[in-house]
């Protein structure tokens, strides 16, 4: 398996300026026929931020939202910094798991390695995460939350983030491209992820079960939700004072980035009979 993660390694390595050509091509030719263009790529998660925050700030009565003992946030920044990472990872993953098997046709062409097809496709989301970061910036210093320090780990929940969807794509478009209805069951899983995040409200608020918080804890975007929060809020080194969740976050991006090797270069080359 060691093996398998080295070569995928190597061709994203070995392929990094296609991967960047490709990706600024995908990002393009998917919003072509759009009049506004890739405009759209900002308005819909701001359009889905505004309905999010008029139901559940509702329901939450529009109550600040407390980052740390003795700072609170209002509930829309909060939602706001949540759901531009939850935005990213949700079409990075949905594009990443039907990449391979939508474009068979193009590859059965072409000569470079199909484990670059998920990374340009997710490179392509990450122009658009970066620029909704830069939205977010200004939206928060308009609110008077100002650029501190610990922004510099934006850049480590930024990569940490990419290595978590490219793990997860390698396996979900190997699976979507033998069983079509792979990617149908990723579709309706990640809505529900929705909801099990702290996207939409601060679930150690609400729940008090140790238990059950314990359970949450273990879905990866709660490390990295609450990671790019406690950037943004200046509330402290998160990855650095909470080590063991760190360590557990990296431990399982490994193993799925070791599944998604194997069962990608295991099964690539019988990929182009499933035209």
């Amino acid at each position: 398996m060691n093996n398998y993660a080295g070569t995928v390694i190597k061709e994203q390595i070995k392929n990094f300026y296609l991967i960047r050509r490709l990706s600024l091509y995908e990002l393009k030719s998917k919003n072509k026929s759009n009049y506004l263009g890739m405009t759209w790529e900002i308005i819909n998660p701001m359009i889905q931020i505004c309905i999010y925050w008029f139901v559940f700030g509702t329901i939450n009565q529009r109550a600040d939202i407390e980052v740390v003992p003795g700072k609170d946030v209002s509930y829309i920044t909060w939602l706001i910094v949540g759901f531009i990472l939850w935005n990213y990872f949700y079409q990075s993953i949905i594009a990443g798991s039907k990449s391979i098997f939508s474009r068979l046709g193009m590859l059965s062409k072409m000569k470079f390695p199909m484990s670059v097809v998920p990374n340009y496709v997710i490179f392509s989301q990450l122009y658009v995460h970066l620029f909704m970061l830069i939205i977010t910036i200004v939206l928060l210093n308009l609110a008077g939350i100002y650029i501190n320090i610990y922004y510099l780990q934006l850049i480590y929940f930024i990569f940490a983030t990419f290595c978590l969807i490219f793990s997860i794509s390698l396996i979900t478009s190997t699976l979507s491209t033998i069983i079509r209805d792979v990617h149908l069951f990723i579709n309706a899983t990640l809505r529900m992820f929705l909801y099990l995040s702290p996207v939409l409200w601060p679930i150690t608020s609400i729940i008090q079960n140790a238990s059950i918080i314990f359970i949450m804890k273990l879905n990866p975007l709660f490390y990295l939700i609450e990671g790019y929060r406690a950037a943004f809020f200046g509330s402290g080194w998160y990855f650095i004072t909470n080590w063991e969740y760190t360590l557990y976050f990296w431990l399982l991006v490994f193993v799925l980035f070791f599944i998604g090797s194997s069962l990608h270069v295991k099964f690539r080359r019988h990929f182009i009979d499933y035209l």
